[in-house]
């Protein structure tokens, strides 16, 4: 993965942008949401600039989903990001599993296109993830980059979450990175506030709104 310089709502402070269960209800869904600023692993893909997004997602009762993403970006020579997917989701226990295929797609991007295979572990107010680089346009192999993570959210009152994450980035070509964040969330708005460990980076605030439907 090239993407040093560095995806559902628009700004993610975890990292897993699909979770399901094996009770998901089946059928079809649908996202939109807007940001004013688009930022993905601590960094910002739209130069610190808005960004809407909106995807669709199919469901099934056994646990198997797949779906689609697109927003804007300002990356590189790429203007928009489309992303597809395909996982499932399953209970054990206390314990609720998602692991799943993510394409990273850039249309009008010069060899911007990665691959990673996910694997996430929820219990309660706890969320642990793998992303792993499966291939890239630009000439990475399997297993060259990864991303761990670990996400906590809490309910402070009714409807209110409180939500905090960590996030550690490892490239083969070297760059590797942590970044972190805390956000607030309520009826679909969500303040974030996320930054990273690179010196040359500054602390980013990000507020969006989300919503999705049944289709």
């Amino acid at each position: 993965m090239k993407k040093t310089v560095l995806i559902l709502s628009a700004v993610t402070l975890a990292t897993g942008l699909f979770t399901t269960s094996s009770h998901a209800v089946e059928g079809l869904s649908a996202n939109a949401a807007v940001t004013n600023n688009y930022i993905w692993r601590g960094v910002t893909q739209t130069d610190d600039q808005a960004a809407v997004s909106g995807g669709i997602d199919f469901n099934s009762k056994s646990g198997f989903y797949a779906g689609a993403w697109a927003s804007n970006v300002k990356y590189g020579t790429a203007n928009s990001e489309l992303d597809l997917y395909l996982g499932y989701g399953f209970e054990a226990g206390e314990l609720t599993f998602d692991v799943g295929f993510l394409n990273y797609g850039y249309p009008a991007g010069d060899d911007l296109d990665f691959s990673e295979v996910y694997a996430s572990v929820n219990w309660e107010f706890l969320t642990v993830g793998y992303n792993v680089l499966a291939d890239s346009d630009a000439g990475g192999d399997f297993g060259d980059d990864d991303y761990i993570f670990v996400d906590m959210a809490f309910e402070v009152s009714e409807g209110l979450e409180l939500g905090f994450h960590y996030g550690s980035s490892s490239f083969d070509a070297g760059g590797d990175y942590s970044d972190y964040g805390v956000s607030l969330s309520k009826n679909g708005f969500t303040f974030a506030i996320t930054d990273t460990d690179n010196s040359g980076d500054d602390m980013k605030v990000a507020i969006s709104y989300a919503v999705d439907f049944d289709l």
